[in-house]
């Protein structure tokens, strides 16, 4: 399966049930609002607030034991459930290469570096606490350490030398400036090798999470933190896919393509 394909295949098979604003009330109770939607256990975690096995009490009284005013945690749980959804009619491929290049960084990158130590965080309780009973999990948590650690530098260098490269070739090209293929030959990156080296090492580290966790398949009568420990693993391989799928499969290889047309002018 290719990984436009791939992703194509995981982005409609993930069903996840999301709250309304209006569902939160004051005796909701706090696992309840956790399993109907994985996200507010990033608020509930902040305030040191038991979401799993100690969270079966009414929202007000968890936070009037806390001393914490309930309008405030109600107000970030709400603020955690938006959801920015793009339309299917986005056509990613008219973008500019700049613009295509920004939106990368400032979307995909920034959900990576903002949100892998939460998700790590999140599977490391979870291993711990549950270790003995799937022995699977120790695995699972080295390959998500493992993923982690491949992406991070692989950011970093698109952001500070393919990205640059690629806008300056783009420019280049764009304005059909006479040294454009003297510029390519001279600063020329390894686009191509970069693209099927790194995005296939990254696809080989969430086809593992995939299998150890039966793609995010949380065990019959899992607990609460199970649950939401496969739900922001799928989150995460949701939004990797379509990372990958707008680099390899636009940004790459108009990059490539353009590459080749000013190495072709004499």
């Amino acid at each position: 399966m290719s990984l436009a394909h791939t992703f194509t295949y995981y982005c409609g098979s993930m069903n996840t049930m999301f709250f309304n604003n209006a569902d939160i009330r004051n005796d909701s109770f706090v696992t309840d609002i956790v399993i109907q939607d994985y996200r507010t256990s990033r608020v509930f975690r902040k305030y040191g607030i038991d979401y799993c096995c100690g969270g079966k009490l009414p929202l007000q009284m968890v936070c009037e034991m806390r001393g914490l005013d309930t309008a405030v945690i109600k107000k970030e749980l709400n603020d955690a459930l938006r959801t920015v959804q793009i339309p299917n009619s986005t056509d990613f491929n008219n973008w500019s290469i700049d613009f295509l290049v920004d939106y990368i960084i400032n979307v995909h990158h920034a959900y990576l570096n903002n949100n892998f130590p939460d998700i790590i965080d999140t599977l490391e309780r979870f291993v711990e606490a549950h270790k003995s009973k799937y022995t699977y999990l120790p695995e699972l948590l080295e390959s998500l350490i493992e993923l982690r650690n491949s992406l991070l530098p692989h950011l970093e260098q698109e952001e500070k030398i393919i990205f640059p490269y690629i806008k300056q070739i783009a420019h280049a090209y764009e304005r059909h400036e006479p040294y454009a293929a003297l510029f390519v030959r001279t600063l020329r990156k390894p686009i191509e090798n970069m693209m099927d080296h790194e995005h296939e090492h990254i696809a080989k580290y969430l086809h593992r999470l995939r299998d150890l966790t039966n793609n995010y398949t949380p065990a019959p009568n899992a607990c609460t933190s199970h649950k939401i420990s496969y739900s922001y693993l799928k989150e995460l391989d949701n939004d990797l896919m379509q990372h990958i799928h707008l680099e390899s499969n636009i940004l790459f290889s108009k990059a490539i393509a353009m590459e080749k047309e000013m190495l072709a002018i004499k």
